[in-house]
């Protein structure tokens, strides 16, 4: 959205987008995000403040003026992790413009985040993990053997890798021919890591690559829809959901969980926690040390469940 800004605002907006883009390297519907969320806030200062904002008006913003636009967010239906993203959106702009000499807006720093509930990740069992992948859980669906053989490559992918589902679909095919035992994956802000391949992996890949009815260059997606284009995150999920009700699996089940089950499941077997923190393409340690809690919670239901004193 276009935000509602005097002309030397609006200037400084659109050298932070670029700057976020360019420089920061945040993907393009981040730095959209971000836009949309300082659109918002330079329209909330219209109403509250009678004016349009100007850079002398934003440096003198109180912490009152930054918590009226909080509850007027949180009257609007927002939560708190979208929440503490606009109020993270605003942030970065104001340490924008405090470096480029523009202004400090120091009323955005007085204000403290939202706090978010702290909801551990939902792994699925190792079982249920690997059953995910195996087509013959859909034979009932009366789907062409190509498109199963493509959603079983596609969750092995995030499982046995650790993928995000935006990873696993931006492959092209001229990766397929390149695949050995190690894949080259690019994530958030276009980082690249590199991810062992299982040989199980790769073989449902292959699998999938010989029944697939469309050929294409080697820049053409790997994985594609019933019609040839570029296959969706949505078909993915709704995947996904048919195996919950053929497996019996909870709702927690989505294609997302196999990321944390791949993490989860490596913990428990031992695996270092920085070499999982690289598997998964985290910036920080801190992100990946939820998996240390959702471990220690698995083991309590264990003994919880199987030791002759806890009941």
């Amino acid at each position: 959205m276009t935000a509602p800004a005097t002309t030397d605002v609006t200037a400084e907006i659109a050298r932070w987008l670029g700057h976020l883009g360019a420089e920061r390297r945040m993907s393009p519907k981040t730095t959209e995000a971000y836009a949309r969320d300082i659109g918002r806030f330079m329209e909330f200062l219209v109403g509250h403040l009678g004016e349009t904002p100007t850079l002398r008006r934003l440096a003198s913003l109180t912490p009152a003026d930054i918590r009226a636009f909080m509850a007027a967010r949180r009257a609007q239906g927002l939560g708190n992790r979208s929440l503490m993203r606009t109020l993270a959106a605003c942030r970065s702009f104001a340490r924008f413009l405090e470096r480029n000499g523009k202004g400090k807006v120091a009323a955005l720093a007085a204000v403290r985040l939202p706090r978010l509930a702290k909801n551990l990740p939902k792994p699925l069992s190792a079982p249920a993990a690997k059953r995910v992948t195996e087509s013959e859980w859909r034979a009932g669906e009366g789907r062409e053997p190509w498109i199963l053989a493509r959603d079983a490559a596609v969750l092995a992918l995030l499982y046995g890798a650790g993928l995000r589902i935006s990873e696993a679909l931006s492959f092209k095919r001229g990766d397929a021919a390149a695949m050995g035992d190690t894949l080259v994956v690019t994530g958030k802000g276009n980082k690249m890591r590199m991810v062992p391949l299982l040989p199980q992996v790769a073989r449902l890949i292959a699998d999938y690559l010989a029944l697939c009815p469309y050929q294409g260059p080697p820049q053409s997606p790997l994985f594609l829809g019933a019609r040839g284009g570029p296959l969706s995150p949505r078909v993915v999920q709704m995947t996904m959901a048919r195996l919950r009700g053929a497996l019996g699996l909870p709702a927690s089940a989505t294609p997302h969980a196999l990321r944390h089950s791949f993490a989860t499941h490596l913990l428990a077997r031992g695996g270092d926690l920085r070499a999982i923190q690289e598997l998964l393409g985290h910036a920080s340690l801190a992100t990946t040390q939820i998996y240390t809690a959702v471990d220690v919670e698995r083991l309590l239901e264990v003994y919880d469940s199987s030791h002759p004193r806890a009941s």
